[in-house]
């Protein structure tokens, strides 16, 4: 029985800044799933602010090593997607609110 819960990965993941932004992943709208079988394995479905993002390999490792960092986590994997694509109005309204005084 897995007590993973997707609060507890979410909470992981906003330890996550984005470097560019200085936001978290979670509070920028990134991630868009986590799915946890039963033996623990954590699937994480995100994508990022651009394709062309230069920090696309550091980004999806620091996202697996903080799911990781949860007891009893199984194995993760972290998934990015294109679709749908991102924009400034999944983020949460403070980002929202910051970002667009810029």
């Amino acid at each position: 029985m897995c007590d993973l819960t997707k609060e507890m990965v979410y909470d992981a993941i906003s330890t996550v800044i984005d470097p560019e932004v200085g936001f978290n992943l979670v509070e920028m709208g990134l991630i868009y799933d986590v799915i946890i079988d039963e033996n623990c394995n954590v699937h994480v479905v995100m994508t990022l602010s651009t394709q062309g993002c230069p920090l696309h390999q550091m980004i999806t490792t620091w996202v697996k090593e903080a799911v990781e960092r949860i007891e009893g986590v199984g194995e993760v994997e972290v998934e990015v997607v294109w679709e749908p694509a991102w924009n400034i109005s999944m983020a949460d309204e403070h980002v929202k609110n910051t970002l667009n005084g810029l």
